[in-house]
């Protein structure tokens, strides 16, 4: 074997499917957000509080895909005492564990929030990732539905914190009581009707996207697509269907409620549970929240499984371009509801929980396309530029880079090869850095420093290409004592900012 064949492989660097890098501009706008998300919930009196990213697969549980394969949906891995453990698919399974866990400590009702990733071991598609974050809100301990009605108002406290204007979002709330109410009306109640139950909630979720004529067979015979894909109806005759299309078109709750009450007269839970939607209204709209910002909207179904009673939806209303250029309302951003048997796996006794989560990356792509995030976009550093490689002028160099930054400015001195000053310029320019400090033999016998507005010099000069014109134009630079720096550079992007306030 040849010495060539003998050299070892160069190591690929490659990211692994369906997760993504985050580059500074997202990083800072997740976090502008999160921080206008995190003062509507500590005003609403919520603590923050923090779980590991994994938990034993069994706290999970049935919220898995599927328990049987710990793979399944999920990351999994053997603990060294062989116990599996999963990343966390949700943040919800692992706040009813921790409340367990500690609940003989924890003063109830229990009104906390928290933000981190998630993990979906799936088919990674666009706009479909492995890990993605949330920002979830929960009250557990309290059974009054005035929980449910402050989650809604939070909700839309929310929305609006992040600049989304009335109009452009709805908080939409149901109850799986009343839904659970209805398919036992027309038939569905019970164990042995578990399968059926869940292919009418499919359909119902399908309202947005089909409309009520796609539902109807859906809830009927079934549903060929354009492609000619045959998805297995229901097999509901037309007095269920037309019963399960009155309760999910129903536009105005108020004048329909009475309806809605005989539909279910006689369920084991469609009674309370329209009781209930009828408290949410009445505290909701007593606090001066309309229904254009929370209304009652029987077509929300949330999919999870553990939802009990109210469930609600943040959606945007505002239009956007998809993938295949139409125009589509952007949707759900966010959504939560009742979930009282959650904690209760790990308690044997009822403990009462309701909370909503956001999609952080999605919320933050509706923000973006209403211009509403990086608004305030971080200043470039300052750019200390080196003509002198000996120690005392790096030392110089160095000094005016702390003083800057002592004054609470960004600012860096350069340093790759300084011999080259033309590449200080291009680094500064590709840095779209605003200042530049310069001090040669010259300056440093004076005393001084020149201090130049890039952005300024570039508006003026157009594209400088070499160093001599550079430093030979002055354009928008000064000289000024070294003791002036600090303060003629804060001068400058003070009017840089208002320039840009003007153009914004």
């Amino acid at each position: 074997m040849s010495e060539k064949q003998k050299k070892p492989q160069k190591l690929k660097a490659r990211l692994p499917r369906g997760f993504v890098d985050r580059e500074a501009a997202d990083i800072r706008a997740v976090n502008e957000m999160t921080a206008k998300i995190r003062e509507v919930y500590e005003r609403y009196g919520f603590d923050p509080v923090e779980t590991p990213l994994f938990e034993y697969t069994d706290a999970l549980g049935k919220f898995l895909p599927d328990s049987d394969r710990p793979n399944e949906g999920v990351f999994s891995l053997q603990d060294d005492d062989e116990q599996w453990m999963s990343l966390r698919y949700d943040l919800t399974a692992p706040l009813a564990r921790h409340v367990a866990e500690n609940f003989n400590e924890i003063q109830l009702p229990y009104r906390t929030y928290r933000a981190g990733y998630v993990f979906r071991n799936e088919k990674p598609g666009p706009g479909r990732f492995r890990q993605f974050m949330q920002f979830d809100a929960d009250t557990v301990g309290a059974a009054g539905v005035q929980a449910d009605a402050e989650m809604c108002m939070m909700m839309a406290d929310t929305m609006e914190a992040l600049g989304i204007k009335r109009g452009d979002y709805v908080i939409r709330v149901n109850n799986r009581k009343v839904l659970d109410g209805v398919l036992e009306a027309i038939g569905l109640g019970g164990d042995d009707k578990a399968g059926a139950r869940l292919t009418v909630l499919r359909a119902i979720d399908k309202l947005d996207k089909f409309g009520p004529e796609g539902v109807k067979l859906l809830l009927g015979p079934g549903r060929k697509d354009e492609s000619g894909d045959f998805t297995k109806g229901a097999g509901l005759s037309e007095e269920q269907i037309e019963k399960v299309l009155f309760f999910v078109g129903i536009q105005d709750y108020a004048a329909s409620a009475g309806d809605l009450a005989k539909l279910v007269e006689g369920t084991s839970k469609g009674g309370e549970g329209v009781d209930e939607l009828n408290q949410i209204g009445h505290l909701v709209t007593s606090a001066g929240y309309g229904p254009e910002r929370i209304k009652i909207d029987p077509s929300v179904v949330r999919g999870l499984e553990y939802y009990t009673g109210p469930v609600f939806e943040a959606e945007l209303q505002f239009a956007v371009t998809n993938e295949k250029g139409e125009k589509v309302v952007f949707g759900s951003v966010g959504g939560g509801g009742r979930y009282d048997g959650l904690v209760s796996r790990f308690m044997g006794q009822p403990v009462p929980a309701t909370g909503f989560s956001i999609g952080v990356s999605r919320l933050m792509t509706a923000l973006k396309n209403l211009g509403k995030l990086g608004q305030d976009d971080v200043v470039a550093p300052v750019l200390v530029t080196v003509m002198d490689g000996d120690v005392e002028s790096m030392g110089r160099y160095q000094r005016f880079t702390q003083d800057l930054r002592n004054a609470g400015i960004r600012a860096e001195m350069y340093q790759g090869n300084w011999k080259k000053f033309g590449n200080q310029l291009k680094y500064a320019d590709r840095r779209n850095a605003p200042v530049a400090i310069i001090q040669g033999g010259d300056e440093r016998a004076e005393g001084v420093v020149q201090i130049k507005d890039l952005i300024e010099g570039k508006r003026l000069s157009g594209e400088i290409e070499d160093n001599t014109s550079w430093r030979e134009a002055r354009v928008a630079q000064v000289s000024v004592p070294e003791a002036e720096l600090v303060a003629k550079v804060r001068e400058i992007l003070e009017a840089q900012a208002e320039d840009r306030a003007r153009a914004g």
